[in-house]
Order: structure tokens, then C-alpha cells, then sequence
């Protein structure tokens, strides 16, 4: 793999934002639209313990690499929501985890039963459910890498921008590692390649769509991918993905966008 999993596994840390001039917020602070895509990015963040307890019950958690940068995958996010947390704090909008908890729960049967649903998929797919995985996985991130460069460069507030450019660092170390491992995956197998393009093509949705409300999808998508230079952002994304082996051809971006309605 040319992913370096133990260099990865020793230099991973918590994006750092202590060095920053917060009050810096509330001389010159964020519009509403900002803060409200922030509060989705946040929330999201928070939520990527949930991504890891489905993981586990997976082929994907017997693979030593997998399970080790997974591990670290899960620290670093949390701390991006902890950084986002701080920057929506200095605009007196709090994050409490009561609210994150209720959100959850208001998923009902379908939250409690997607551990179960990806234990039984993973365990009729086999191993080609880790190729499936690991090319999910990268589809999220590079959209997460879009997401905070794009949003740093439509601000242009230099405190945020700094911010949302350290997360985008760290989240480009994750697309290296789920990009590698899914690239020699699929390339080694026709059957993950037909599993990774039915399940991109029929079931993938913007991060966060499972769990946030159709409005606030919609609205972040809007915000960050709308417009000409947005569907730019979200073309590149989709070219990523098609230059994996048996991927060619998909745009599960671009349909995502055409789907709610964003205009190019």
C-alpha cells in the first residue's frame, strides 16, 4: 500500500485551533448561512462514532490497517466537531449533545437497525464488502475536503479559513487512505467492482443526508455546491470516483445535486 498506515497511526492528532483569535468572531461575525452550514458540518462530525460502531460489525474490522486508521479516523473528527463547536460558541449557538442524542434517536428503528443491516450485508458480501467500504468511505472525504476548502474560500474570513483548511488537511490524509486501499481492492476483484458501482449509484447520498433533516441537506449542498464554480467542486469529486477501477462514468455528485434541485 503506498498509504504509510503506521506513520499515519503516529503523528495523528487533534486539529489544532487553540493558537487562533476567536474573538476575532465577534467583531467581524459569521452570516446566518454560514453558521448554519457549520452547525450541519458540526453535528456531522459529532456523528462519525455511529459510522464506526456500524464498521465494527463489518469484514472491514478484521483488517488490521482498516481497524487501526479507523481508529484514529474516529479521534480526529470528533475533534473537527469539537473545533467547529467553538467557532459556532463564539456566535452564542451551543451545541449540546442532548440535541445531538435526540437527533439520533429520531431516527428510530432505522439507526438501531443499520448495525444489524450492515452485519448481515458484510457478512453475505464477504471481503468485497472492504472494497465497497473503503470507496465510500473516499467519496465521503473528498466531498469533506471540498466541503471546508470551498466554504474557506466563499467566507474569506481569515480565522475560519485557517480553521476549515487545518480540518481539510486532515481530512485529505483520510482520502489517501481510503483512495489507496479502495484503488488495489477493486482493481484486484470484477465482483467489488460491480458491488462498489451499485451500491455508489443507487444508494449514496451527500454526508450527513441520513441523519440531517431533507432542508438542511439541501441547504449545505446549495451553499457549497451550487453555481458554476460549485458544480466545478462536485464534478472533480465525481472524476475522483470514476477513475477507480470499474467505476468510470459515475457522477453521484452531480445526480445528488440534480436530485434536490441546486442550481448549476
Amino acid at each position: 500500500m503506498a498509504f504509510d498506515i503506521d506513520k499515519y497511526t503516529e503523528t495523528s492528532t487533534k486539529v489544532a485551533w487553540q493558537d487562533l483569535d476567536f474573538s476575532d468572531f465577534r467583531e467581524h461575525p459569521l452570516p446566518e448561512g454560514t453558521l448554519r452550514s457549520l452547525r450541519y458540518m458540526c453535528d456531522i462530525e459529532y456523528h462519525t462514532v455511529c459510522y464506526l460502531r456500524d464498521m465494527l460489525v463489518t469484514p472491514s474490522h478484521k483488517d488490521e490497517d482498516v481497524t487501526a486508521f479507523m481508529t484514529m479516523w474516529n479521534r480526529e473528527e470528533f475533534w473537527h466537531g469539537e473545533a467547529l463547536a467553538a467557532v459556532l460558541a463564539e456566535h452564542d449557538v451551543i451545541v449540546d449533545f442532548d440535541e445531538l442524542k435526540a437527533t439520533r434517536l429520531k431516527l428510530g428503528w432505522k439507526d438501531r437497525l443499520d448495525p444489524v443491516k450492515q452485519s448481515l450485508l458484510g457478512n453475505i458480501v464477504g471481503s468485497g464488502f472492504i472494497a465497497v467500504h473503503m470507496i465510500w468511505g473516499a467519496a465521503n472525504e473528498w466531498s469533506a475536503v471540498a466541503a471546508y476548502n470551498r466554504l474557506a474560500d466563499l467566507e474569506a474570513h481569515p480565522v475560519l479559513a485557517e480553521l476549515l483548511r487545518r480540518i481539510a488537511k486532515q481530512e485529505a490524509r483520510h482520502v489517501a487512505f481510503y483512495a489507496t486501499q479502495a484503488r488495489e481492492r477493486l482493481a484486484k476483484s470484477k465482483k467489488a467492482q460491480v458491488l462498489a458501482r451499485f451500491a455508489l449509484k443507487n444508494f449514496w447520498g451527500p454526508v450527513g443526508s441520513g441523519v440531517m433533516t431533507d432542508a438542511e441537506v439541501k441547504h449545505v449542498m446549495g451553499h457549497l455546491m451550487g453555481g458554476p464554480d460549485g458544480r466545478r467542486e462536485a464534478a472533480k469529486i465525481d472524476a475522483h470516483i470514476a477513475r477507480m477501477p470499474g467505476l468510470d462514468g459515475l457522477t453521484i455528485v452531480q445526480d445528488a445535486l440534480d436530485a434536490r434541485g441546486i442550481a448549476a
